[in-house]
């Protein structure tokens, strides 16, 4: 029991791992043991800059993509690919949102956020597969965690319509995923954030206060949040765990009704 949320020696990449939620997990990760955590942002300036920021906690490496195309999920796999024969842990984070009215929402913001939001974590952990497989070794599992949000269970009556989407279907596809996963010793799940303070939600991240009054444990998630989730799912700790999304945030959904 002692070990239950050890992560020692194991391997993870981190997509958006650069800032936000992302940063927060690989944190995390490294923090539990990890022996090393791998983190892709499209910018790297800023991948680079973060990776030395996590290296604090443990050995954190940069590999700046663009998992938005399949020629850059092709292009981050390869790199992995060079450096690892085998991969513990994939935390598909990556995500963008896009808010307009209805009137005037383009397809545009349809393309960018379901095409990064709900068509990349489905490929990149396709393309990865292989390396998770054999990921799953030495008495443990592989693990993928996809990044949802309370947005796919609950509405916000923000106009972010392709991002609810988006999120919902990534919910749903989680289920689907893991049961074709599971015969190969790899478990996928998801969580469900509320608010955290990230680039994407600047609501929590420049007015927590005032969000907090909203919240009904009266204040904004924090790292420590969000890297026991993640932790939790990607340790023996969260092994039969399958499927399921958890959901961290505070207690909104409920309030939402």
């Amino acid at each position: 029991m002692k070990d239950l949320f050890s992560l020692n020696g194991r391997v993870a990449l981190v997509t958006g791992g650069s800032r936000g939620i992302g940063f927060m997990i690989a944190r995390g990760l490294l923090e539990f043991g990890c022996a090393r955590v791998y983190i892709s942002s499209r910018k790297a300036a800023q991948c680079d800059e973060a990776a030395g920021q996590l290296s604090e906690f443990g050995e954190c490496i940069s590999v700046p993509g663009d998992v938005s195309s399949a020629d850059g999920i092709k292009a981050l796999v390869a790199e992995i690919e060079k450096r690892e024969q085998a991969l513990d842990i994939l935390v598909n984070n990556a995500g963008a949102a896009w808010a307009e009215s209805w009137d005037t929402f383009p397809e545009t913001g349809w393309d960018k956020v379901v095409d990064l939001n709900l068509k990349a974590p489905f490929f990149l952990t396709r393309e990865l597969t292989p390396l998770l497989k054999a990921g799953a070794r030495d008495g443990h599992l592989a693990k993928v965690i996809n990044i949802a949000s309370i947005d796919g269970i609950s509405v916000n009556m923000l106009e972010t319509y392709s991002y609810a989407g988006s999120k919902a279907g990534l919910i749903h596809m989680t289920k689907r995923m893991a049961l074709h996963l599971a015969k190969d010793n790899i478990v996928m799940t998801a969580i469900a954030p509320g608010a955290f303070a990230s680039e994407m939600n600047k609501a929590a991240r420049d007015h927590g206060d005032a969000l907090s009054s909203g919240i009904p444990a009266r204040r904004i998630g924090t790292t420590e949040d969000m890297a026991g989730a993640a932790v939790y799912l990607a340790s023996r700790a969260g092994d039969y765990v399958l499927g399921s999304t958890l959901v961290v945030d505070g207690g909104v959904t409920y309030l939402r009704g």
